[in-house]
């Protein structure tokens, strides 16, 4: 537990150069663009746009999940694993690539999986603040559940940055983790209930499907938003969220303290 305590440690203490670099992040990789920094709000929605088009009018011809409009319904989950989906696949790869940074500016490696996050987050709120809206518009009141909210945002931000403080350090080591994850994201997609009805599935196979944790984020997004159930409600899976994601932070931080003084070697 030293790990994790002295990995945090470094987050706290170095938060401020956190948020000014993660301004640097977003301001730098869209310098070249007429648009800047507003294509972090466009892609996503040119991406619900597609998925609606497809899943909603295509497939589904219309037709709503229960009462709820397919639209809305969809966003409330698809906007959470736009963050997820993106932060891992750049998070993984945060030290290796500005791994020379850091001889420069003198800073724990460890936070830069965190300035990734935290670069990803603006956009992320921003379309967070736009589900609300929409759902507002349309008369979809989720009531005192929209009061979890900061929970499922805790929740996701500590299961994210345990597993990219992880994948970032093995990258390091194992190039081929970098393209691993990438093909491994667009599959999990289709694991996760963003498209599909969980209600329409076995037990059995839901019981599968739980165990990915990034289930328990999306499916609470969705409940905080449109109102269903509390956290608290399953029990066993809330547990069985935070073992997952303290472990993953414990191994993480374990193999990043012990592997970071050998980085520059690697590369």
């Amino acid at each position: 537990m030293n790990h994790i305590w002295q990995v945090l440690k470094e987050q706290l203490f170095n938060f401020n150069l956190i948020i000014r670099l993660a301004f640097y992040e977003v301001k730098s990789k869209y310098k070249m663009h007429y648009l800047g920094a507003f294509w972090q709000i466009l892609n996503p929605f040119i991406l619900i746009g597609i998925y609606w088009f497809v899943f909603g009018l295509g497939i589904r011809g219309g037709s709503p999940v229960g009462e709820t409009p397919f639209f809305l319904w969809l966003i409330t989950a698809l906007v959470p694993w736009f963050f997820i989906s993106s932060t891992i696949i750049q998070g993984s790869s945060s030290i290796y690539t500005k791994v020379s940074l850091v001889s420069k500016m003198k800073f724990p490696v460890s936070v830069l999986p965190s300035i990734q996050i935290i670069a990803n987050s603006f956009s992320f709120i921003f379309m967070l603040l736009f589900t609300i809206g929409v759902l507002l518009l349309n008369d979809v009141y989720s009531g005192l559940y929209i009061l979890q909210l900061p929970y499922y945002l805790f929740s996701l931000y500590f299961l994210l940055f345990g597993l990219t403080i992880l994948l970032s350090t093995i990258t390091i080591i194992i190039r081929d983790i970098q393209s691993l994850v990438q093909s491994f994201m667009r599959v999990i997609m289709y694991m996760l209930p963003i498209l599909w009805n969980v209600n329409t599935l076995p037990d059995l196979l839901v019981t599968i499907l739980k165990l990915n944790p990034f289930f328990y984020i999306i499916e609470g997004f969705r409940h905080t938003l449109l109102g269903g159930e509390w956290f608290f409600n399953d029990l066993p899976q809330t547990l069985y969220f935070w073992l997952i994601s303290i472990l993953l932070l414990f191994i993480g931080s374990t193999v990043h303290l012990k592997f970071r003084h050998k980085f520059v070697d690697y590369i």
